[in-house]
């Protein structure tokens, strides 16, 4: 699993798109209309918007808090310290938990039987394999101090004892979380609109050019917002 993983962390970026992709695959409806009737919209709509911004509110939290400087380095995993601080007094990987949730997420807003029920359990496999990756990377460099952490936080499932301790004793660093989330939003935000207004054509009335209206709009303004955060951030006028 560790040679798998290393495989693929080295194209961990473009899975994530790659999966994200696989969202406007046709499938079959998770939630039918048939048996729920001309309302059905309100279950995978509800939902899946609960359990994706749950996701993004995981990561937002995750960077904002305590930063972990790890990522690649000639396409393998690599770390400066062993953060253990803010989320990750309460989940070792709350990156990877924030991305699951968000794609899950996503997944039951598509109404996609398909991609819950098979492509959601692959990204699980390969999101495992990459975990076991960093876990073999981490535990050599940092030995006794990572299976220390290791028998006191677990891997996947939060625990929130004392999350109220954790925030009341750091700030949140939201320009933090602009920076470096702003690229993760705008496309989450894109696959958002698309789904809500593509699929699900009684939100505008069945009125296709007032769908195509809001989806310009919608994505303009997105992508205004986005030039913005980057010029800000490659001029220097918006830092840490």
């Amino acid at each position: 699993m560790v040679a798998i993983g290393n495989f693929f962390f080295k194209y961990r970026n473009w899975i994530f798109i790659l999966f994200y992709a696989a969202l406007f695959i046709p499938s079959w409806p998770l939630f039918p209309k048939e048996k729920l009737g001309e309302h059905y919209y309100i279950w995978p709509i509800t939902l899946g918007l609960l359990i994706t911004v749950l996701g993004q509110l995981i990561r937002g939290l995750t960077i904002g808090l305590a930063y972990i400087v790890r990522g690649g380095k000639e396409g393998k995993p690599y770390a400066e310290g062993l953060v253990t601080e803010g989320i990750f007094t309460h989940a070792r990987n709350p990156l990877y938990v924030g991305n699951i949730l968000m794609l899950l997420g996503v997944g039951i807003l598509a109404n996609s039987l398909f991609y819950v029920g098979i492509m959601m359990p692959v990204f699980l496999f390969i999101y495992q394999a990459i975990v076991l990756a960093e876990e073999n990377f981490l535990r050599g460099k940092f030995g006794p101090g990572f299976d220390a952490y290791c028998k006191k936080v677990n891997r996947w499932i939060p625990d929130l004892r004392g999350i109220g301790k954790t925030f009341a004793s750091m700030g949140f660093n939201w320009k933090r979380w602009i920076l470096k989330e702003h690229t993760t939003q705008f496309i989450w935000l894109i696959g958002i609109t698309l789904l809500l207004l593509l699929n699900y054509p009684e939100l505008t009335g069945f009125d296709t050019d007032r769908r195509n209206l809001l989806i310009g709009i919608i994505l303009g303004i997105l992508l205004l917002i986005y030039v913005l955060i980057r010029f800000l951030k490659k001029t220097g006028r918006f830092r840490e």
